[in-house]
């Protein structure tokens, strides 16, 4: 019992059942005041009209045509069945009626339901007393008898369909609590698997719309994400463990070189400045690594604020442009319209430096990069193309994985890190980056939803842009 209690199922079951019976308990008093009542209202006008015609008679007739009506009224048979009429004397003595006694004080001129002897048998018959100037007593009433068998087969109805009503709400109770444990019982089997290690495991998916389904999707979408982050972490470990190894082992020849020979002064100084060039090469990949993860946490969030896409794209152009003039790149600046995002300024420019960064190192001399920005409808874009050797398109999304590099770019500096990096942003921003042929060379763009002004509740104030080496704020 005590575990029936803890159960939502259970709890809710029972407050479906006491609704229903509640509802139907309501209903049932309601029908029976609406048809009980009804008729009684209707007696007791009835009582009235009578007594009002038969004080008229006296008014008009006297004692004597008093008399003379009730006694047309008793053999017209016309409500013989129920008509109560009783003409009695100043000395209480009855005059004419069809009812001999009563069973106690009638009160005049008030409605009250009294046991009197009509005919011969008992009765109970509701009965309305007037007092006559000449000191008859008037007494009008109805016979109860028919009201009382229409009351009766009401309650009988309604008691057997409170009893049904009561089996249907315990049966619907049940039915409702076997259907929410059903439901509930896949969730739960689905999470003692996954508890158990099996994180391939989904809710089963079931047609229909109804927010058990939606429930069953959000949580198939949490776990996938779930499982799509653990295999990160563990890709990432494996690329740290495999592409740190090696400048490691280089910093390390250099030092243990540098301890074991006989060098001279000069020698070790460049032996020991490179060295600190692999230690400051290994100190921008967890920099980096560190970026991604503050990114993917969504702490930046808070310091959204409306963007203009251009000045990020002017601002980028500007830094890469001497760079880009050493290695005979043409780097121009293309902005379409006027297109605002909602985001962290610095995080966005960081994002673009890395593309343009990219398409420098990559696209080859005398390429040409073209940065710019545009709006489509509600969605916004920076786009980075270059007439370059591209990306092919089985490996475009496999470009965007931690320390993933094309084997033609191996020899290229780099760590493999810079479209994570991208990729992250644009996920924080609720977008995505594109990957596609320009044909040729590559197109990189970032897609952002279109700033909203009338959803935004925040400053309109834009941090300065900052941009590290290799593109890092």
């Amino acid at each position: 019992m005590l575990r029936l209690r803890g159960s939502v199922a259970f709890r809710l079951a029972i407050g479906y059942g006491a609704l229903i019976v509640g509802a139907m308990a309501m209903i049932s008093a309601v029908l029976y005041v609406g048809t009980i009542g009804v008729i009684d209202r209707g007696i007791d006008v009835k009582l009235h009209t009578a007594s009002k015609q038969l004080t008229d008679s006296f008014e008009t007739g006297g004692a004597e045509g008093l008399r003379r009506e009730i006694q047309e009224l008793l053999t017209d048979n016309t409500d013989q069945d129920t008509e109560v009429y009783l003409l009695l004397g100043p000395d209480g003595r009855r005059i004419i009626g069809n009812i001999s006694e009563s069973g106690g004080t009638v009160p005049p001129d008030r409605l009250t339901d009294q046991a009197v002897i009509r005919y011969g048998r008992p009765s109970i018959s509701r009965l309305l007393p007037l007092g006559l100037p000449n000191g008859d007593t008037l007494i009008v009433g109805r016979d109860l008898q028919d009201v009382h068998e229409i009351e009766q087969l009401v309650l009988r109805a309604l008691l057997i369909g409170g009893v049904v009503a009561v089996l249907l709400a315990i049966g619907g109770a049940l039915l409702f609590r076997r259907q929410l444990e059903h439901r509930l019982a896949a969730i739960r089997r689905t999470a003692l698997e996954i508890e158990a290690g099996d994180m391939s495991r989904r809710i089963p998916e079931t047609d229909g719309e109804d927010e058990f389904t939606r429930l069953n999707d959000s949580i198939n979408r949490m776990l996938d994400r779930i499982q799509r982050l653990m295999d990160g972490v563990r890709d990432v470990s494996n690329a740290i463990a495999h592409d740190l190894r090696t400048p490691l082992g280089r910093v390390r020849g250099l030092l243990d070189e540098a301890l074991l020979a006989r060098m001279p002064i000069e020698q070790l100084s460049d032996r020991a400045r490179a060295a600190i060039r692999g230690i400051d090469d290994l100190i921008l990949v967890f920099d980096k690594l560190l970026q991604i993860a503050e990114v993917e946490s969504g702490a930046r969030r808070q310091s959204f604020r409306p963007v203009a896409l251009a000045e990020i794209i002017t601002t980028v152009v500007e830094l890469y442009d001497a760079a880009a003039e050493e290695t005979g790149v043409r780097l121009t600046a293309d902005i379409a319209g006027d297109a605002v995002a909602l985001g962290d300024k610095d995080l966005l420019a960081a994002a673009t430096a890395n593309l343009v960064d990219n398409a420098l190192k990559y696209a080859g001399n005398g390429a040409t990069v073209r940065v710019g920005a545009s709006r489509d409808g509600d969605t916004v874009s920076i786009v980075v193309q270059d007439d370059g050797p591209g990306i092919p398109a089985n490996e475009r999304d496999k470009v965007v994985t931690r320390f993933y590099r094309l084997d033609r770019s191996r020899s290229l500096p780099g760590n493999g890190l810079g479209l994570s990096v991208v990729n992250a942003i644009s996920a924080l921003h609720g977008g995505s980056l594109v990957l596609a042929d320009a044909r040729p060379g590559l197109l990189a763009r970032i897609d952002l939803p279109q700033f909203d002004p009338t959803t935004f509740l925040g400053s309109d104030d834009v941090a300065p842009v900052g941009i590290g080496v290799d593109g890092a704020p």
